[in-house]
């Protein structure tokens, strides 16, 4: 949620629902690998869940590093092109795929629900984490909208322009030390 609001504020409404859009393809990969038993395996063994681990944290944190680092220092809103946009999405796929706390999420929530006596365990984990994404779809996008709009207002005051890209570059940096600091169990 908060790489959400982080791209809403900084790109507008647009961004943001695009990026919510990203995250929950990155959940759709999560809940695949649930239910097919993958999450299992990565959350079993060190190594893997370390790689996907330190992989996201790495991301996370170029990307806050590379918003930093960035000379854009123009206080106007930035026009969003349909190339960026695609690339906002892909950012929201990578960040939510290489990020071991969702694949922790589905591991430790769908099974609560699912039936064995009821039918396929891998079917009723797709449909169960189908539903979560709809809904959290449906959450992220109103953070988006909330963001967005307070973005475009604050986007209007140059100092908080100048200093947008502070804000949001820490956001990341800090998601990123969150990851890397997150434990297996």
């Amino acid at each position: 949620m908060l790489y959400i609001v982080a791209r809403s504020i900084q790109g507008g409404r647009r961004a943001g629902f695009v990026s919510a859009l990203g995250v929950q393809v990155g959940g759709l990969v999560h809940v695949l690998a649930a239910a097919v038993g993958i999450s299992a395996l990565v959350l079993s063994s060190a190594l893997l869940f370390s790689a996907v681990k330190y992989l996201g944290a790495g991301y996370l944190i170029y990307m806050g590093i590379k918003t930093l680092l960035s000379r854009d220092t123009d206080p106007e809103l930035p026009t969003l092109t349909p190339r960026s946009l695609g690339q906002t999405f892909r950012q929201g796929v990578l960040v939510n795929v290489l990020n071991p706390k969702t694949a922790l999420f589905f591991l430790a929530f769908l099974p609560q629900f699912v039936r064995p006596d009821h039918g396929s365990v891998a079917v009723q984990t797709l449909v169960l984490g189908g539903f979560f994404l709809l809904l959290a779809t449906i959450s992220d996008s109103m953070f988006a909208l909330l963001a967005g709009s307070v973005g475009q207002k604050l986007r209007g005051n140059r100092v908080f322009a100048r200093r947008q890209k502070y804000l949001t570059g820490s956001v990341y940096v800090a998601l990123g030390v969150g990851t890397a600091t997150v434990g297996q169990h």
